[in-house]
């Protein structure tokens, strides 16, 4: 048995619960925020056998996408000795651990 941990991006978090509950795997959604551009995300914890993980990441993969949003920029720094630096980051998508779960038990 595995427990899958998947941070996505909120804008995905519905489409990504919908397709996971319509192929019958059942997850927690739990509210987080991300700490570079403190941005809302939602965190799926998902225990599933292991022959089922490859479906849940496709499934995931499917459902997330990437976008460019404005980086944040700090007016605390000296801008002008920095240098250009990127005013665009690339979020989204999501980031998926896959652990082993050496008991699963219901009550």
């Amino acid at each position: 048995m595995k427990l899958l941990i998947a941070i996505v991006n909120n804008d995905d978090a519905h489409a990504v619960n919908s397709s996971l509950s319509k192929a019958g795997y059942p997850a927690t959604k739990i509210a987080s925020t991300g700490g570079f551009l403190m941005s809302g995300n939602s965190t799926f914890l998902i225990g599933v056998n292991d022959e089922d993980v490859d479906r849940i990441i496709e499934l995931i993969g499917i459902n997330s996408r990437k976008r460019v949003q404005p980086a944040p920029v700090d007016l605390s720094y000296n801008t002008a000795a920095m240098g250009s630096f990127p005013a665009e980051v690339t979020v989204g998508g999501a980031t998926i651990f896959v652990m082993d779960v050496e008991r699963c038990q219901r009550v």
